[in-house]
């Protein structure tokens, strides 16, 4: 009986283990300043979730950078200030990431998820735009939420993730040298990876 039971409790843990978390999937961002886990809202955030998931596992994401910070002293004094960094491949991978279709738009109001302290989200020009590129708030940002004040057609940008371990790594990559609005150098993104 003894050994019976050792091997229900012996596939429970076996499972428990192998089995893949679909609805709050875990990637690591593996950068030259340390470590930073995040936990993706698949539910909330479907498509763009899929779509980002599909880039790690197609290993976009090897050798690319954090290359854009935006702060309180690099943007304009009359403008809606932001605070975040922005990476992806577009510095070092431009022709795959001006080339794959844009994510369809999932805005914070149908995600519920907003620009608060460590959340990831999509860069994009116009809706439905959105691809590699994406970006981790440093504090409040609600100008970026649906119907925020710091993009014109009030959209907002597609959130689907947060930063679960490594913020105090976000924060140092915010704090490196920069110069209009880019980093000098930008950061380098060895690889993101799924845990």
């Amino acid at each position: 009986m003894k050994y019976i039971n050792g091997l229900i409790i012996a596939g429970a843990l076996f499972l428990s283990c192998h089995s893949k978390n679909t609805t709050t999937p875990h990637i690591e961002i593996k950068t030259s300043q340390g470590d930073i886990e995040i936990e993706l809202y698949a539910q909330q955030a479907p498509k763009t979730v899929a779509a980002f998931l599909s880039y790690i596992d197609s290993g976009y994401y090897n050798n690319s950078n954090f290359y854009r910070v935006l702060n309180d002293e690099n943007q304009p004094s009359n403008a809606p200030k932001t605070e975040l960094i922005q990476g992806g491949i577009w510095k070092t991978k431009n022709k795959i990431a001006t080339g794959l279709p844009g994510i369809p738009h999932e805005t914070t109001q149908q995600t519920k998820i907003l620009h608060t302290d460590g959340v990831l989200s999509l860069a994009r020009t116009a809706p439905g735009t959105a691809s590699t590129e994406f970006f981790i708030c440093i504090g409040k940002q609600a100008g970026l939420d649906y119907g925020g004040e710091n993009i014109a057609d009030k959209q907002g940008y597609a959130t689907f993730g947060k930063v679960i371990k490594g913020m105090e790594v976000v924060r140092k990559i915010y704090r490196q040298n920069e110069s209009d609005q880019y980093f000098d150098p930008p950061v380098a993104i060895f690889n993101i990876v799924r845990r």
